[in-house]
């Protein structure tokens, strides 16, 4: 394999542009009605945990 060393995304500097950008995408989309309620959420991990695999929740 070689002496590449993996880097992990913690061992970088964020791009604060970027992340002020995909904020703002984000908000836009939880504005727009686009986001996943938490309870369809808590309710999914709590399935999860009590190891019953079932698909993500949706909008």
């Amino acid at each position: 394999m070689g002496n590449t060393k993996l880097e992990s995304i913690f061992d970088t500097l964020p791009d604060e542009a970027e992340e002020v950008r995909r904020d703002a995408i984000a908000d836009a989309e939880i504005e727009a009605g686009l986001g996943v309620p938490h309870t369809k959420v808590r309710e999914w991990l709590k399935k999860l945990a009590q190891g019953k695999r079932t698909p993500p929740p949706t909008v």
